[in-house]
């Protein structure tokens, strides 16, 4: 078989458009699941029951429903619902964060129960109030625990940007595909997909691991 690197190269602009769309989607898939999953964690761990009953029947649920049939639904059956109609790339994101977030939640609630009780104790005994304990004892701890778990959701958040492709949101995947079928070359095409994908990737989660090894202790209780 002849490699046809012509396909590659006549639209590596193409392509590097494509994977800006899936920088940007992921990015903002990131800052938006992590914000709202660490409210969700502290409303399950600090609100009154009925919330945190709510808060489990969503992360359960979303846990239990494939990310492509929530962005499906997003993007097709929402507008139906609600008479609200988001652009591809809108769509993306939305449903996109709301999938990680449950995960993010779960994350963030198992590393904040992982401080020691004796700590929040201690804290409440020099007069700390409850936001204080979490802010200054908790989440100082808590946060160096969750970075590994954390690297691993953020290339979660890359990679599943490439089922926005459904929905013809113009990233990576979306525009390789139509590269490929252009030029008759899906070998060169989408290797060239999986490596960018690997350059974009790789760094982020080898770095976080770093950045974890070089802080652990920190997290020591």
């Amino acid at each position: 078989m002849e490699l046809n690197l012509s396909a590659v190269l006549d639209s590596w602009r193409f392509l590097l458009s494509g994977l800006g769309v899936t920088l940007l989607l992921a990015a903002g898939v990131t800052v938006l699941s992590l914000f709202s999953g660490t409210l969700l964690a502290l409303g399950r761990l600090y609100g009154p029951r009925w919330l945190s009953a709510v808060i489990v029947f969503y992360i359960d649920s979303m846990r239990a429903i494939p990310v492509l049939v929530v962005l499906v639904w997003v993007y097709f059956a929402l507008p139906i619902a609600t008479g609200l109609n988001l652009p591809p790339f809108w769509s993306a994101l939305l449903s996109l964060s709301a999938h990680l977030a449950a995960y993010v939640a779960e994350v963030v609630r198992a590393g904040i129960q992982s401080v020691r009780p004796g700590q929040v104790r201690a804290g409440m005994a020099l007069g700390m109030t409850r936001a204080q304990i979490l802010r200054k004892i908790v989440l100082p701890q808590a946060v160096v625990r969750m970075l590994p778990a954390f690297g691993s959701l953020l290339s979660l958040a890359v990679k599943d940007t490439a089922i926005a492709t459904v929905i013809a949101v113009p990233e990576l995947m979306r525009r390789a595909d139509a590269v490929a079928g252009q030029t008759y070359a899906p070998v060169e095409v989408f290797t060239t997909v999986m490596i960018l994908y690997f350059i974009v990737i790789f760094p982020l989660t080898r770095g976080i691991d770093m950045i974890y090894r070089r802080i652990s202790f920190l997290g020591r209780s």
